[in-house]
């Protein structure tokens, strides 16, 4: 019986092969070849290389303007976007198999935005366990993966949501479809014969495998990494270890010769299938460190950029500037009439460097390594000796956009530099506060959280945390957030072991400005492999790599349905939970099922936790592993034995 449902659950060692063999897909199952990943995304910086260059100034010269409202430009998106997440949500509610007409209200109220859910999607950092776990996740979302839209899978998801946010890893996962014209993540995965593209094994130290002595392909590596970083510097920019760790990480991210020097993150802003809002819209969240400080806080400020804009809502800057012309010198908000235009700042490698720029001391903890030329060593250590031990972790802006604006407020104003840094470092591991902006009026928002909070490396419920007690403070400028236990009772409750709801109960904001966003929680936890790998491993083997984006894929999904056969139908009453609120419509008698089962109710249990070991939900030893992933996972992610299906999933 056991083996009979091995492939049911997509657990065979062929679940998913790498190019070198046949394609199929999550479930183990044939889909068509889809890898022809194009060579071409947003090569738009003029230069033509990473540096930044000066253009002539448009007619209307760029401004910073008000966080006020939302950008024109995304308010004009909007109004496509919106009407292009009907059909594809009125297909997921039709295939969710609710015992209520949730796509014929979709249908009735489609051109009435107040009422129709928004979606917004986060992306946890993580390193690359958040960004193959979120791969899987995205994955069993996206209507175009074969198995997606069938019983256990939440297809469909993707293209209804308006809004899909990343930080660190997550900022990765993100960059790296929209660098790659929206790919899915199976074109992204699978890539053609020769592409460095999600070639994980060979680490980023090393470089992409390619022919001939690997150590020549390597030194080829870093000294193209090293001449880019060379312009912009050339070009009278200062450059930070950011520049090296983002440019190093492009080449695995994006599918163009050298990683796409040229790539820019508001050409986004112009690629057809944006433009058309066919696409959700993307933001990568990062984090200001204040003058003269080593510590981020809660208080600290959190910056978005998307293609239009790069700045923040929080009452501190409460400014945005266009990401195009990010790197002009602006002064007392606007670029003077006797100043000079500039772009390609926002270098696609740079803006996820910066997301995640904790990594810059991983690439420090390697520099002795014989895989990277001494030229680049010796650069590098120029710019530690220049900067200091205590800001390794920074990425420079310079010039700051925001000098001189909102003084009163804005702790960077005086400043040349806009200090920024991984957006993970104020604890708010996933990229949430983008999307409880009240202006985006976002009702449900799916959190996958794959942060490091134990010492075997899963979650409990830290990011949560965070951005809660944020909510409670000065800085949360009208933003709201649903309360949240503490780490025991994510443990002791098992909150951290399957999806959970919060911000059910909407009498808790009855005095608040508005109702916040329902918070789909989908913690990382070992489904099918043993997905607590350290943050800072490099390396992945094509079995490995694949192993964790198959277990993403359980987490979306329960298992494929396996846990809970109506996991589907609960997302999907979720998604509507806040629309038939405002409606004062009743909840169909499955939707409360599900509120019962996946709503956390305020039950707290402190009790101290020690070790804290989860055996994967589905009770199985996952033949994919390998052998290394049982090596070095840790005491989580040692050999299982086999055990059966678990019969119940982790109960309240």
């Amino acid at each position: 019986m056991y083996i009979l449902l091995l492939p049911l659950l997509g657990l065979v060692p062929t679940a998913l092969a790498s190019p070198a063999s046949s394609a199929v897909d999550y479930l183990g199952r044939p889909f068509l070849d889809a890898r022809a990943v194009s060579q071409r995304a947003a090569p738009d910086s003029p230069s033509g290389n990473y540096a930044p260059s000066v253009v002539d100034c448009p007619q209307q010269r760029p401004t910073i303007r008000s966080a006020d409202t939302l950008s024109q430009s995304e308010r004009d998106w909007l109004r496509n976007r919106r009407g292009k997440t009907i059909d594809p949500l009125v297909q997921f509610l039709r295939n969710s198999n609710l015992d209520f007409d949730a796509a014929g209200f979709v249908t009735s109220n489609s051109q009435n935005f107040s009422i129709v859910p928004n979606i917004g999607i986060a992306m946890s950092g993580g390193g690359y366990r958040a960004l193959l776990t979120g791969a899987g996740v995205l994955a069993a979302a996206d209507s175009r993966v074969p198995g997606a839209n069938d019983a256990g899978g939440i297809g469909g998801l993707l293209q209804s949501a308006t809004y899909l946010s990343g930080l660190s890893g997550g900022s990765w996962l993100v960059g790296s479809i929209f660098a790659n014209n929206f790919s899915s993540v199976t074109q992204l995965r699978d890539g053609y014969e020769g592409s460095p593209l999600w070639q994980f094994s060979n680490s980023i130290f090393e470089g992409p495998r390619g022919r001939g002595l690997s150590i020549v392909n390597t030194a080829r590596y870093w000294d193209d990494v090293s001449d880019q970083v060379d312009e912009k510097r050339d070009a009278g920019f200062d450059v930070s270890i950011t520049d090296y760790w983002g440019r190093a990480l492009s080449v695995q991210l994006i599918n163009a010769p050298g990683g796409g020097p040229a790539y820019t993150f508001s050409s986004i802003a112009d690629a057809p299938n944006f433009a058309s809002a066919d696409t959700p819209l993307p933001i990568i969240v990062v984090d200001e460190r204040a003058p003269n400080t080593l510590v981020v806080s809660l208080n600290a400020t959190v910056h978005e950029v998307n293609p239009w804009e790069m700045g923040t809502f929080d009452p501190t800057v409460y400014g945005f500037v266009p990401t195009r012309y990010v790197g002009s010198n602006f002064s007392d908000g606007r670029i003077p009439d006797d100043g000079r235009c500039l772009r390609g700042f926002d270098s696609f490698s740079f803006v996820m460097g910066t997301s995640s720029s904790l990594f810059n001391t991983f690439l420090l903890q390697n520099l002795s390594s014989p895989s990277i030329p001494e030229l680049v060593t010796n650069s590098i250590r120029a710019i530690l000796t220049r900067i200091g031990d205590d800001n390794n972790d920074i990425a420079a802006w310079n010039p700051n956009p925001f000098r001189n604006y909102n003084q009163a407020t804005n702790p960077n104003a005086g400043d040349d530099q806009l200090t920024l840094v991984d957006g993970g470092m104020d604890l708010q591991n996933i990229p949430l506060q983008p999307l409880i902006q009240p202006a985006r009026a976002v009702d449900v928002i799916f959190a996958v959280d794959s942060s490091a909070d134990t010492t075997t490396f899963f979650p409990n419920g830290t990011a949560l945390r965070a951005t809660y007690e944020r909510s409670q403070t000065r800085i949360a400028n009208g933003t709201v957030f649903p309360r949240v236990p503490d780490a025991e009772t994510f443990i002791n409750l098992g909150l951290n072991r399957r999806p959970t709801f919060f911000g059910c109960d909407t009498s808790k904001f009855s005095s608040a400005s508005r109702i916040p966003p329902l918070v789909v929680y989908l913690p990382n936890t070992p489904y099918s492999f043993a997905s607590n790998v350290s943050t800072f491993d490099p390396t992945y083997t094509d079995e490995e790599r694949d192993g964790l984006i198959r277990n993403g894929y359980h987490v979306a999904t329960m298992g494929n349905g396996t846990l809970d056969a109506d996991w589907r139908a609960c997302a999907a009453c979720a998604i509507m939970r806040r629309s038939l609120e405002r409606t004062a419509t009743a909840f169909s008698a499955q939707c409360r099922g599900c509120f019962d089962r996946y709503c956390w109710n305020g039950t707290v249990d402190s009790t101290p936790v020690g070790s804290f070991e989860p055996q994967p939900s589905l009770g199985i030893e996952a033949q994919d592993n390998g052998a290394a992933a049982g090596g070095r996972a840790l005491a989580a992610g040692a050999v299982y034995a086999l055990a059966g299906l678990a019969a119940l999933f982790l109960a309240f």
